[in-house]
Formats: structure tokens, sequence, C-alpha cells
């Protein structure tokens, strides 16, 4: 099966590679220019990560955000096909509220926070990003409210 672009398919887990910005920096020579790729790897069953890769090149800075992703990789507490309970988390200047959905809602966020979530494995979930439009923070603090997230007793009601 061909794998849609921006897609790698790996054994386990699925790579995608979000954005790719190029950066330049003055020097006495000029300008020098290299290239950075947001990478987030999942295997869309509660294991999420991402790393950003920095080269000269496109190829080895997309190399080397993968390698970096998949040694970050965390595993989530998933309640069914949602979250297990509300979350608010802050990274630098971005924030991002998850909420638990209701089965059959789908996720409700945009941009960063739905293609972490995707990742991830959430099916049903509502989600705000608030302040930052920064992607890469976006992301960052996406994985750090999955982190922050309590594992569900079976005898707790929803």
């Amino acid at each position: 099966m061909i794998a849609p672009a921006g897609y790698i398919k790996s054994k386990e887990l699925e790579e995608r590679v979000y954005h790719i910005k190029r950066v330049s920096k003055k020097t006495t020579g000029g300008n020098s220019i290299g290239f950075t790729a947001l990478v987030i790897v999942g295997d869309r069953n509660g294991k999420i990560g991402a790393a950003l890769g920095k080269s000269t090149d496109v190829s080895r800075a997309i190399q080397k955000g993968l390698d970096r992703a998949k040694k970050s990789v965390i595993e989530i507490n998933l309640h069914g096909a949602t979250i297990a309970n509300e979350v608010l988390n802050k990274y630098s200047a971005a924030r991002v509220l998850l909420k638990p959905a209701p089965e059959g809602s789908g996720v409700i966020a945009g941009g960063a926070v739905r293609v972490v979530l995707e990742m991830a494995g959430v099916k049903n979930v509502s989600a705000k990003m608030l302040g930052s439009n920064d992607k890469l923070s976006n992301v960052v603090c996406t994985i750090e409210a999955l982190r922050k997230l309590k594992k569900r007793t079976k005898n707790e009601s929803k």
C-alpha cells in the first residue's frame, strides 16, 4: 500500500513529516542556509513522539528528526477511543486544552493538535489551542498534555 504524501511507513511506528522550514543565519561570508524538519511518530494506539531535525539539506534534517522522534516516544493513557480526563497544559507561550468526547464525536481540533492526537490514536476528543501559533510549541505542548493524563480505574464512571 502506498502511504499518502508526508507519511512514511515503519514496522510499528507511523512517521509523518509535519513541517519543513528553511532557515538562514548571517555570517561574515554571507548567509548560511539550513533546514529544520518537525517529525511526528506514532502507532495510532497510544504511543507518540516528536522531534526537530536540523541540517544543511532537507533529507538529512528529516532523518535526524526521525531518529530523535523515535527516541522520544512515550506511551499515553487512553480510555477506549478517548482520553480519561480533561487536561490543560502550558509550554512556552502555547497552551492546549484537551477534553474527552463521547463516542462518534471524532477529533475536534485544529492544526498541530489534530495531527498529534491522530498519530497517538485518540479518536474522540475536543481540543483547543490557546496562545501561540508556533507549530513546534503546540506539538510539544500537546504531547506534554497527553503525558499528564491519569489512568482511569475500572470502578470509575464517566
